[in-house]
């Protein structure tokens, strides 16, 4: 039991730590580029057994518009991410409107980034994940202890799907 409460208090610690984000003032220093812009495009569309969202490509990199309890968030289409991943920024909004609670927060997590380097994260539960019209429930995602860590879209929102293609020509990913 003494554990539990020890992985809660470091998780949460991480969740919710202004060191990373901090300037010379103290202050946290959250920047929010245009993740939570709305596009002038038509973001999504279903056919059938299909949802089709429209991808927008920023120097290849592919990126789409997902909601993640609620919160609507431009995130980076990511195959070789293992999970979704947010950073500390996000998670603390969605704790500040009350769809991110304690109970959602599992463990800490260790993964490798791109750049082989190994950091600590904090495991959550996102009760859903809308992509399109398609609603994923407990979902598990990792909170990156960094106001500044890219929304990445990943495996632990792919593998509910059977099917997931790219048309490059015209700029959609389909999830079937």
């Amino acid at each position: 039991m003494k554990n539990i409460y020890i992985i809660s208090a470091v998780a949460i610690s991480l969740i919710f730590s202004g060191c990373s984000g901090c300037s010379k003032s103290g202050r946290r220093n959250v920047v929010h580029t245009n993740r939570t812009t709305q596009s002038n495009e038509e973001p999504e569309r279903s056919t059938g057994k299909k949802t089709i969202l429209k991808m927008e490509n920023d120097n290849g990199v592919k990126y789409v518009w997902i909601e993640i309890n609620g919160l609507r968030l431009k995130f980076i289409f990511d195959t070789g991410a293992s999970s979704i991943c947010i950073s500390s920024s996000e998670a603390s909004v969605l704790y500040r409107q009350g769809t991110l609670q304690k109970d959602d927060i599992l463990d800490v997590q260790y993964f490798q980034d791109a750049t082989g380097t190994i950091s600590a994260g904090t495991r959550i539960n996102l009760k859903t994940v809308k992509i399109g019209d398609r609603t994923l429930n407990n979902i598990e995602a990792t909170v990156i202890d960094n106001s500044q860590a890219p929304l990445l879209l990943g495996q632990t929102a792919f593998e509910k799907f059977g099917k997931i293609s790219i048309d490059n020509d015209k700029g959609e990913i389909t999830f079937e």
